[in-house]
C-alpha cells in the first residue's frame, strides 16, 4: 500500500511541475514577463506584479467561461 501511495505522490508532483512550466511559458511568451528593460527594483516589481495580475485574470476567465477565453 505504501508503494501505491508513493506512486500517486510522484504522479501528482509530475502534474504540478507540468502546470508550473506551462504557466511560466505563458507568462513569458503571452504576457511579456521578459520584456522589462528598466533599471530599478521598483519598476521591475511593478512589471512582475502587473503580469501576474494579468495571468490571474486570464486564468479566472478561462476557468469560468471557456468560450470567452478562446476569442483571439
Amino acid at each position: 500500500m505504501l508503494d501505491e501511495l508513493a506512486a500517486w505522490g510522484l504522479v501528482r508532483l509530475a502534474k504540478i511541475r507540468w502546470r508550473i512550466e506551462h504557466d511560466y511559458c505563458e507568462l513569458k511568451t503571452g504576457l511579456g514577463l521578459t520584456h522589462f528593460e528598466g533599471r530599478s527594483w521598483n519598476g521591475w516589481h511593478r512589471h512582475v506584479t502587473l503580469v501576474s495580475a494579468a495571468h490571474l485574470f486570464l486564468t479566472e476567465l478561462r476557468l469560468t467561461s471557456p468560450k470567452a477565453a478562446r476569442v483571439s
